[in-house]
């Protein structure tokens, strides 16, 4: 009875559900860095204290919280930077993608092959901000003009956001969709 072993179907499961865990603990520890670095890895800032938080609701381990900390902090290894990106959607919708990385060059070559896979291109900076109005220091957007679109066009532009929330690199997309 081939296929039929108990052990491989627990054994693929496993596997998916611990991907799923890994990219999630790992988008935890790239905030938890950025926040660490920008409070200078005062644990008592209200934002890293929030991150931390987050991350320990999703069962991140402590020693990776500690471990994101101390990296965000400067204590070894490379910092993080968050990097925003400018896109146009179908419809004209505008796109700012949030991400974190410690390579420029790769994250920007990774969200530029993405986007030409759903037949769109990088704006230039400041293309797309206009739309958006910016609160907590630059780490949310919200959408200042609002675009209706065509259920075609949503569903292209769904496409188009789990493309890019799938990346490692990309931590938030915001779009002015209505």
């Amino acid at each position: 009875m081939a296929g039929h072993s108990k052990w491989a179907n627990i054994k693929h499961k496993k596997a998916v559900t611990d991907a799923k865990r890994g990219k999630l603990f790992t988008k935890h520890a790239k905030n938890i860095q950025v926040q660490s670095r920008l409070s200078g890895g005062d644990e008592n800032s209200p934002n890293l204290r929030t991150a931390i938080e987050a991350a320990k609701k999703d069962s991140v381990p402590k020693e990776n919280i500690e471990r994101a900390v101390a990296k965000g902090a400067g204590v070894g290894g490379e910092a993080l930077e968050q990097i925003n990106y400018e896109a146009y959607g179908p419809g004209g919708v505008a796109i700012i993608i949030s991400a974190l990385t410690d390579n420029r060059n790769r994250s920007a070559q990774e969200i530029r092959h993405i986007l030409s896979k759903q037949g769109l291109e990088l704006a230039a900076p400041g293309s797309a901000m206009w739309a958006f109005k910016t609160d907590d220091g630059g780490q949310t957007y919200e959408a200042t003009t609002t675009v209706d679109l065509s259920d075609e066009e949503i569903d292209k532009l769904e496409k188009i956001v789990d493309a890019l929330e799938e990346s490692d690199e990309v931590d938030e997309v915001f779009t002015t969709a209505n």
